[in-house]
């Protein structure tokens, strides 16, 4: 049985996500359809894109996605369907694609062509539903398509480095429901360039000089959890997709504020890594115990 999966900026009040659904069941009444999310930000494609990169390898093989961000059709936002790791994506080429894309290469990209036997103005509702549902039938993308070899790139998905490998600059792309920020910096990439070197992280005017493995490793479980005041601590992991996450330890906007209220910190706004070089001491040189910064030798 096939799966169909939905990620779009519908939201819950109209109509668009239930019709799609409608759509769907119309031609495949035994289909699963699973809803990613219809809460993406408005056309927000990096947004998108960090939601369906660390949803859609959790379904089987085989599960279609249909990606309903920006999808109306024009000149510069064509319609593509693509296979990779196994899955199929319907969406627009409108970058959203390509963080997925950027680490694991596509089996094959079609330009869908099947527009002048369908008049819309529902893309996601008589394109993609019509695309996805071939698909499930067991259909092939050249039969919807023309084959190409690439895909539109979204910005600001690597981060910068500059020239001595001493900074990288990233960005937030992805806030998420406990107002958790998420950058475009991965684990991966960080430690290509750290090559074992301290570093002090810096979002707004706060700075963070270690990373955690996990939220909890912020609280000092020997001390009796009625001495503890660790609710509302700042800290910074590595979150479950490997992306580097500034966080507030057990957060709540309501209570103890969030990383994103506490640090004023917005989608697209800067997260800076410094890396300092450790000093070499000669051997047989004794540091003074109040030395502390690698300045003072």
């Amino acid at each position: 049985m096939a799966i169909i999966t939905l990620t779009t900026d519908f939201g819950e009040k109209d109509h668009f996500a239930g019709a799609t659904k409608g759509a769907i069941y119309s031609e495949l009444p035994d289909v699963k359809i699973v809803d990613i999310s219809h809460s993406v930000s408005p056309f927000n494609i990096p947004e998108a894109a960090y939601i369906i990169q660390n949803a859609y390898n959790s379904f089987p093989k085989g599960t279609i996605h249909i990606i309903g961000i920006d999808s109306e059709i024009n000149p510069e936002n064509k319609h593509i369907a693509i296979k990779l790791d196994e899955h199929y994506f319907v969406c627009a080429n409108n970058g959203i694609m390509s963080m997925i894309c950027s680490e694991i290469a596509p089996e094959k990209i079609v330009e869908i062509n099947i527009h002048d036997k369908i008049q819309t103005s529902f893309p996601v509702l008589d394109v993609f539903v019509k695309v996805a549902c071939h698909i499930a039938r067991g259909g092939t993308l050249e039969v919807i398509g023309k084959t190409i070899s690439e895909i539109k790139p979204i910005k600001n998905i690597v981060p910068y480095v500059n020239d001595d490998k001493t900074q990288i600059i990233g960005s937030v792309i992805y806030i998420d429901n406990y107002g958790n920020v998420v950058t475009n910096i991965k684990r991966s990439f960080f430690e290509t360039v750290q090559k074992g070197r301290d570093f002090e992280i810096s979002a707004r005017n706060y700075t963070f000089k270690k990373i955690l493995n996990k939220y909890s490793d912020i609280v000092n479980f020997e001390i009796p959890e009625n001495k503890r005041n660790d609710e509302g601590r700042k800290l910074v992991v590595f979150n479950s997709g490997d992306f580097l996450e500034i966080a507030v330890y057990k957060s709540n906007s309501d209570t103890v504020g969030s990383a994103s209220t506490l640090l004023g910190l917005g989608l697209m706004d800067a997260v800076s890594i410094s890396f300092v070089a450790k000093p070499i001491i000669p051997e047989g040189i004794e540091i003074p115990q109040n030395i502390t910064k690698a300045a003072d030798y």
